[in-house]
This record gives C-alpha cells, sequence and structure tokens, in this order.
C-alpha cells in the first residue's frame, strides 16, 4: 500500500510493528482475528501477529498484557497529549473498551465495531456461556485446548484457513470437519476482498501460524478472573458503536436486545449513537470501508 511508513516500537519489553499513514490527529486503529494491521489499513499489529514480537507462554496474552501495550504505544504515538482517538474491531473492540475502562485518560472517543462492552457476568465463566449456548463445536470452545485446534488447521493448510475465515467467519469447527463447504470445492472470494489481498493475510499466517492470535481465546477465562475489581464500572469514554445486520455476534442470543433495549447504554452512558448497517458481515470495515471511515470521520470531528 502507498505512502505508509513502517516501524517496530519497543513497549512492554516487546517489539510492536506498526504502520502509519497521512498527518493529523492520531488514529489508533485495533484489528481482531483473523486480521492484521492491512485490514484497515494503518495500525499496529497486535502480540502475536503479524510482524510483532510473540512471547511463547498463553499467559502473555491476557487483556492486561494488550492495554499494557497499548498504553505505552499512546505514549510513543502521541507524546505530547497522551490520548488518541481509537476504532476497533473483533477482539481490538474488545480490547479498546477495556482500555477506556482502565485508562480513560488515554482515549479522546471511540469507534468501535462489530463487538459491544458487555458487563461482567460474575455467575459463569464467558467460555461455559459459549459451549452452552452452542456447544463443544463452537469455535471458542474448540480453541481453548494448547495445539489441538493448530494440528487441525495445518491439516487443512493455511491458506484454506484463512480464506474460510474471512468469507464466512465458521462459528462450528466440528472435528474431522471444520468447514461447511468440502476442501476441494474452491472458495469464491466476496466483491470486498481481492485475491491479492486475501494472499497477504495467508502469506503472513503461513509464516507465523496462529498459536498466538488464539491465545486470546485461551484467556477469556483468565481475563473473566483479572477483571473482578471492575464488577459494575461503566465505560464514560465517547463512543460509536456499529455492527452488520448479519454479523455472528449481533446474532448471538440476548444480543440485539443489550445493544437496542438500554442495557448496552446503561453499562455506557456516554454511547452517542448505534448504527447497524444492512446485509452486512462481521468483517465490516472491509465490506464498507467508506461508509466506515464516514462513520469514523463525522464521529471524531465532534472532538477535534
Amino acid at each position: 500500500m502507498e505512502g505508509i511508513e513502517h516501524r517496530m516500537i519497543k513497549v512492554n519489553g516487546i517489539n510492536i510493528h506498526i504502520a502509519e499513514k497521512g498527518e493529523g490527529p492520531v488514529i489508533l486503529f485495533l484489528h481482531g482475528f483473523p486480521e492484521l494491521w492491512y485490514s484497515w489499513p494503518v495500525a499496529p499489529d497486535l502480540r502475536g501477529y503479524g510482524d510483532s514480537d510473540a512471547p511463547d507462554s498463553v499467559e502473555s496474552y491476557t487483556c492486561f498484557h494488550i492495554i499494557g501495550d497499548l498504553v505505552e504505544l499512546i505514549d510513543v504515538l502521541n507524546p505530547d497529549v497522551g490520548k488518541v482517538f481509537v476504532v476497533g474491531h473483533d477482539w481490538g473492540a474488545y480490547m479498546a473498551w477495556l482500555l477506556c475502562l482502565f485508562r480513560p485518560d488515554k482515549v479522546k472517543a471511540l469507534v468501535n465495531l462489530s463487538v459491544p462492552f458487555r458487563r461482567f457476568d460474575r455467575e459463569i465463566k464467558p467460555v461455559d456461556v459459549r459451549k452452552a449456548n452452542y456447544g463443544d463445536d463452537y469455535y471458542i470452545s474448540r480453541f481453548q485446548e494448547y495445539g489441538e485446534i493448530e494440528g487441525e488447521f495445518a491439516e487443512v493448510g493455511v491458506e484454506r484457513v484463512v480464506k474460510e475465515y474471512l468469507c464466512d467467519f465458521p462459528v462450528l469447527l466440528p472435528k474431522g470437519k471444520l468447514f461447511k463447504r468440502p476442501l476441494d470445492e474452491p472458495i469464491t472470494l466476496p466483491s470486498w476482498l481481492t485475491e491479492e489481498e486475501a494472499n497477504y493475510y495467508v502469506t503472513v499466517f503461513q509464516k507465523t501460524g496462529f498459536t498466538c492470535p488464539i491465545n486470546y481465546y485461551r484467556n477469556l477465562g483468565r481475563n473473566w478472573e483479572l477483571l473482578g475489581p471492575w464488577v459494575g464500572s461503566k465505560i464514560k469514554t465517547p463512543a460509536k458503536f456499529i455492527v452488520g445486520d448479519k454479523d455472528l455476534v449481533y446474532g448471538m442470543p440476548g444480543m440485539k436486545e443489550y445493544i437496542h433495549n438500554g442495557g448496552f447504554k446503561e453499562d455506557v452512558p456516554s454511547l452517542e449513537q448505534v448504527v447497524v448497517m444492512k446485509g452486512v458481515s462481521h468483517f465490516i470495515n472491509m465490506e464498507k470501508p467508506e461508509e466506515i471511515s464516514s462513520h469514523i470521520y463525522d464521529f471524531f470531528c465532534q472532538f477535534h
């Protein structure tokens, strides 16, 4: 991509790769799974992704580690002001909510995509909730055992895995038949994803593997324990939330009611707008880049 500068920034004892473009107020874009900085295209590779360092231990991917990286990154990117605008998608959205919860002094305003903030349920662990709702084949359930899903992905091949996720984001991964379509059936990329773009993701994940990105999911239970002190806390950063009506997250049990019937606004009192985009799925930033850019620009202009 033209006009993009790449550099490595040392934070929290590890190197984080970041891509930068343009001038003006700093906007920190946070990607999800299985994405990279390339999804925006101006953002860091979160720890464990792409060209950023990838610590070996599962425990190195808790929310505290990721937020620690982001806080130091903000201090480097905008040392004079000490705070930035933030946009997050998928895991990036989850971490952006927590960044606002832990360090609201670091975020001017937030636009999050796909994943809303959810109050912390202390009665049942998050992985148990997924298993209860979707069963043992649910992808988050399958991701918990270290090395197991990586082995199955290796048998299928990185290219197939990446393209299946970018095209359809399969939520059920039965053993022995991970994906709905036969492996000898070619994948037709959606109109918003070129072969060149898809191949970039394939090339990177062929080099890095999936273990470190999946370690984020393996810390859901650990994060649940660590977040105990913040039970009942509200997010007071000015925020806008955008989701596609065909997003797998939007279709989760109780999600529409939470978003539209007052629960979301109660937990994020400064939530200024919820946008539901018709006919759009999970990778909303790639499916509708111009519309998303306009939403981001219009919202952040209020605070600049």
